[in-house]
C-alpha cells in the first residue's frame, strides 16, 4: 500500500469533515496517511483508541495484546462483542478496523512485550498509545520511547476516575520520572476487584488518540508536561503540571539508556 499518493477520490469523501477544518486540508490529512502508531493493550482503552486513530486515516496502525476477548471484557471494550468470546483479540481488531477503513494498514501483534522485542518493536512506530494495564510493560514500553525518542501517551483508570498525559517528549517528564520506583506486588489495583467504569476508559481512551493524532499533524498544544485527571462521577477535569525529574536514570539530559533488566 502506497501511503505517499496524494488522496483518493473516496478518501477526500471519506475525510471531508477533518478537511473543512481550518488549517487541516490535504497535507495534514497526508500527514495522518503516513504515520506509524503502536497501540499497546487492546482493552478498555485501547479500543476506542484505536477505533478513533483508524477513522482519522492513520496509515499503520499496529497491535500488540496477547489475550482473547472475555466476556467480562465486553462493559468497557467496546471493540468486541459476545459471539468474539475466546478468539484473539488481535485477530477481532484486524478485521473490525479494516472493516472501518480498508486504506489502512493493521499489524497484529500476537505477542507479549518483552525486554527482548520492546526495542525492535517501539523503534518501528512513530509514537506509542499505553492501553495495558501491567505496570512492568509500562516501564519497558517507557524506556524504549525514551531510547528511540518516541512520545509514548500514557492512560490508567480505577473505578471512576481516568488520567492520561504524553510522556518521553523533549521539555517533559518520562514514566519513570512519575514512579522512579517500581511499587511492590500487590500495591497496585486489580481492576478485577477495584472496579472500572466503563465509560471512563472510553473518555480515557479517547483523549489518547486525540493526542496522537495531535502529535502527528504538528499541533503544538499537547498534554506534554501535563497530567489531566478526569473525574466521572462529579464531572470534573483537572490539568495538572509535571515536570522532568533531574536525576532520572533513564531520561536525564544527556542519558539515553533505559531501566536494565
Amino acid at each position: 500500500m502506497d501511503h505517499t499518493r496524494k488522496l483518493s477520490q473516496s478518501e477526500l469523501l471519506r475525510y471531508s469533515r477533518h478537511l473543512v477544518l481550518p488549517g487541516w486540508g490535504e497535507e495534514i490529512q497526508g500527514r495522518l496517511k503516513r504515520s506509524r502508531m503502536l497501540v499497546v493493550g487492546a482493552g478498555g482503552l485501547g479500543s476506542p483508541a484505536l477505533l478513533y486513530l483508524a477513522a482519522a486515516g492513520v496509515g499503520t496502525i499496529a497491535v500488540a495484546d496477547y489475550d482473547a476477548v472475555d466476556i467480562s471484557n465486553l462493559q468497557r471494550q467496546i471493540l468486541y462483542s459476545a459471539a468474539q468470546v475466546g478468539t484473539a483479540k488481535v485477530t477481532v481488531v484486524a478485521q473490525r478496523l479494516s472493516d472501518l477503513n480498508d486504506t489502512v494498514q493493521i499489524v497484529p501483534l500476537a505477542q507479549k512485550v518483552s525486554q527482548e522485542n520492546v526495542s525492535n518493536i517501539v523503534s518501528s512506530y512513530d509514537l506509542v498509545i499505553d492501553g495495558t494495564d501491567n505496570i512492568d510493560t509500562r516501564y519497558l514500553l517507557n524506556d524504549a520511547c525514551v531510547r528511540w525518542q518516541k512520545p509514548f501517551i500514557y492512560g490508567a483508570v480505577f473505578r471512576f476516575e481516568g488520567l492520561t498525559t504524553v510522556l518521553a517528549c523533549a521539555g517533559g517528564p518520562c514514566f519513570n520520572c512519575l514512579y522512579p520506583d517500581v511499587p511492590p506486588p500487590g500495591t497496585i489495583p486489580d481492576p478485577a476487584t477495584t472496579g472500572v467504569f466503563g465509560p471512563v476508559a472510553g473518555t480515557i481512551g479517547t483523549i489518547q488518540a486525540t493526542e496522537a493524532i495531535k502529535l502527528v499533524i504538528g499541533q503544538e498544544c499537547s498534554l506534554v508536561g501535563k497530567l489531566l485527571v478526569y473525574d466521572a462521577l462529579h464531572m470534573q477535569f483537572e490539568l495538572l503540571t509535571l515536570k522532568p525529574n533531574a536525576a532520572c536514570p533513564t531520561c536525564a539530559a544527556g542519558q539515553q539508556q533505559g531501566r536494565q533488566s
